[in-house]
């Protein structure tokens, strides 16, 4: 199913659309240049479009790439929308475009039937916490937060020791919860 880009509702050059496999070089360079985010392959990122385009998202300001989310409904739990990344360059900063990116998938389609949004995030990771917990609140609902993955589990492939991984779950919410999120 094809989903149209929709302008944004606070600036009429921000466009939200689901991305597509020609996205991955540009995703992955935003990656790069963000420098936070753990980097996966162009492959992976163009795969996101090919598969996952129904509830994943890009940004774009100005035709230019401003952000994006990759995400997934669980296979085995089709009431979870799992949230892998959230990426928002320095043009879109400020603007709250990471909170309208996820509230965009939301109301995809695709999550139709979706009730909670998990995603993992480091205990380092202050804005994304601060994401997420701001997100569970205009959805009216609650974050349960637990360990998923520890430390240990990634190995030591890294110079520095990769931190764990804190599952966020956030739910239940409605449909009415994520339109009056918008």
């Amino acid at each position: 199913m094809a989903i149209s880009p929709t302008p944004s509702e606070n600036s009429s050059s921000v466009t939200f659309r689901p991305p597509n496999k020609e996205d991955g070089a540009g995703i992955l360079q935003l990656v790069h240049r963000l420098g936070v985010l753990d980097v996966n392959s162009a492959y992976a990122y163009m795969l996101i479009g090919e598969h996952h385009a129904g509830t994943s998202v890009v940004a774009e300001i100005d035709g230019k790439l401003a952000g994006f989310i990759t995400a997934y409904i669980l296979p085995e739990s089709p009431e979870i929308v799992f949230v892998w990344q959230v990426g928002v360059s320095e043009a879109g900063r400020g603007q709250g475009l990471a909170t309208r990116m996820l509230v965009e998938i939301l109301k995809r389609p695709a999550c139709a039937d979706v009730c909670y949004l998990d995603t993992t995030i480091g205990p380092s990771n202050d804005p994304s916490q601060a994401l997420f917990r701001g997100l569970a609140r205009r959805l009216g609902t609650e974050v349960n937060e637990e360990v998923l993955f520890s430390s240990e589990m990634f190995g030591d492939f890294d110079d520095q020791p990769h931190e764990e991984e804190i599952l966020f779950h956030i739910g239940p919410f409605d449909r009415r919860a994520i339109d009056s999120a918008a």
